[in-house]
């Protein structure tokens, strides 16, 4: 496929190459006539890279719109540059006292781009089409979804869930008149953009829509090109995209008339310890536990010992952040979770103090029969991921842990992440995934809480947050989740987890092209830069 997409950037070089040579040949006013005309009508269009394509499509109802802007649809509610809960499709909304009723009303104005009217039967098609999907769109708190009137509609919960906001956010509404099976490859949606065409494996085009509610893009023509990093940089270089997602590994490299955006993210990666002793089996079984990481000594003195700053330096060539949570900077997040980290010496110290001795000269401690050493897996294929296992593990020899090395599939990983620690990312603009990832309810559930880490108090706070009827309440529960003064899930408390680090994405970006303020990014599965694309213009020179 590189091979394939390289010829193309090739062919389109050569292209562009006769064209000026054409040019050159033409007399003066013509060149500068049709130099003008093409000028004017590219200003209007943009040439993205911006890596893999969804591979299930655009339908909302199956996940497409998680990780940055559903394009082609709108959403009842949506977050505006600084994470705030704005209204999009929504006129208001509010929750009852209980906390499991949600009341919004939408706009009376809105029309799909085909021309017919939006109204609250589509809303309650999606939802229960998404309820029904069995994909990522998690709805199992839904009890059912109703018509108030043709522009009012009532959710009603199983239980109350603060964080089912985030759905409302991330959901975007779809025709239950032009819903069916092949939706996913022709989307119709009320958002700013409708699909033209789209070239599996090599592009997407989009048009502005000319139906759209809000304020017109303006860019009226966006084509998205498939490209492999390295096709991607090349694309850059040839002058072909106006915006290319690169890795941290070409940051350095200069590209003439393009600049470099590094946008701050909570696209996280960090190491789970199995948090119990072994001598459990899942249904599947697989082994639970870890007698050496199930001592908090251990888990805390790595915490303290690994030195962020210089993984960022190191492995993200400076493109990152250390992280101390899955939440680093986000309105939920608890500043007091950080710790002095590159701390060997307290790290020691906590280790001498809880027994761990290196009776035997070998370089690695020692507690009665358990020597201080445990396997870490991590993907195979991701060689940042390789990297930071390769340098976290470094870091903790001279403080006599030894960390064995294991890269494997996630399949692998699958059988044994729940009696090895395991290199995991994550990273949501939803603090509904702190309760997912740490929550004793999702103790060995999938990816989830594989460590089988569990506090009373933490579980307690997480009951609050998702029974809160106002998001204020809500962050103050999240945040004490994370650290109280006494407990927590933090490496402050309990630390199941050792975040490591945070990892910038990483954009060149044609000089003149103003892309907006970027929130915080999420985790890089979609496209996490197009959350406000309505907003890219050319800055005026």
């Amino acid at each position: 496929m590189r091979r394939k997409l390289f010829g193309i950037i090739v062919i389109t070089t050569f292209v562009f190459l006769f064209l000026l040579t054409g040019c050159a040949q033409s007399k003066p006013n013509e060149s500068s006539l049709e130099s003008s005309q093409d000028n004017e009508m590219k200003k209007d269009e943009l040439v993205l890279a911006f890596g893999a394509e969804p591979e299930t499509g655009f339908d909302p109802t199956t996940g497409w719109g998680r990780y940055g802007s559903p394009l082609f649809q709108s959403t009842l509610l949506k977050r505006d540059n600084k994470l705030h809960i704005v209204n999009d499709l929504a006129t208001k909304y509010e929750v009852n006292e209980e906390g499991n009723a949600w009341i919004v009303n939408i706009r009376d104005d809105v029309k799909f781009s085909d021309g017919k009217a939006l109204t609250v039967d589509d809303v309650v098609f999606t939802f229960e089409t998404a309820a029904k999907s069995g994909s990522v769109v998690d709805l199992n708190v839904l009890e059912k979804v109703e018509a108030v009137d043709d522009y009012t509609v009532k959710f009603t919960l199983k239980e109350p869930q603060s964080t089912f906001v985030n759905t409302l956010i991330g959901t975007g509404i779809v025709p239950k008149h032009a819903y069916g099976a092949d939706y996913a490859e022709n989307p119709i949606g009320s958002g700013p953009f409708q699909l033209v065409q789209w070239d599996k494996g090599q592009q997407l085009i989009i048009k502005a829509n000319p139906e759209y509610y809000d304020k017109q893009p303006y860019f009226k023509k966006i084509t998205f090109l498939f490209l492999s990093e390295d096709a991607a940089f090349a694309a850059a270089q040839a002058g072909e995209v106006d915006l290319a997602y690169i890795p941290a590994a070409f940051s350095n490299q200069k590209v003439p008339g393009m600049r470099l955006e590094s946008v701050e993210t909570v696209d996280n990666r960090g190491i789970v310890f199995p948090f119990v002793k072994s001598g459990k089996f899942t249904k599947d079984g697989y082994p639970i536990g870890n007698d050496v990481t199930a001592d908090p000594a251990i888990r805390h003195a790595i915490n303290m010992a690994v030195d962020r700053q210089a993984l960022v330096d190191g492995v993200l060539e400076g493109q990152g952040t250390p992280a101390y949570t899955s939440v680093d900077g986000l309105p939920w997040w608890n500043p007091d979770t950080v710790i002095k980290d590159a701390d060997v010496e307290g790290a020691r110290k906590t280790l001498e103090k809880a027994g761990w001795k290196d009776k035997d000269g070998d370089g690695i401690l020692e507690k009665g029969s358990l020597k201080a050493e445990f396997t870490l897996y991590y993907l195979a294929s991701d060689a940042i991921r390789q990297s930071l296992a390769i340098s976290v593990a470094d870091m903790m020899k001279p403080l006599g842990i030894n960390i064995k090395l294991e890269g494997g599939s996630w399949d692998v990983i699958e059988k044994n992440m729940y009696s090895n620690a395991v290199l995991l990312g994550w990273g949501s603009h939803d603090p509904h995934e702190m309760f997912n990832i740490y929550s004793s309810e999702n103790a060995g559930i999938e990816f989830y809480n594989t460590g089988f880490y569990q506090n009373k108090t933490v579980d307690e706070y997480f009951e609050k947050a998702l029974r809160a009827t106002n998001e204020k309440d809500a962050i103050e529960y999240w945040k004490n989740a994370q650290w109280d003064g006494t407990t927590g899930l933090s490496a402050k408390g309990d630390a199941p987890w050792a975040w490591l680090v945070n990892i910038n994405h990483l954009y060149l970006v044609k000089e003149g092209l103003d892309i907006g303020e970027q929130r915080i990014h999420v985790h890089g599965h979609g496209w996490p830069a197009t959350d406000n694309i309505a907003e890219w213009k050319w800055a005026k020179s």
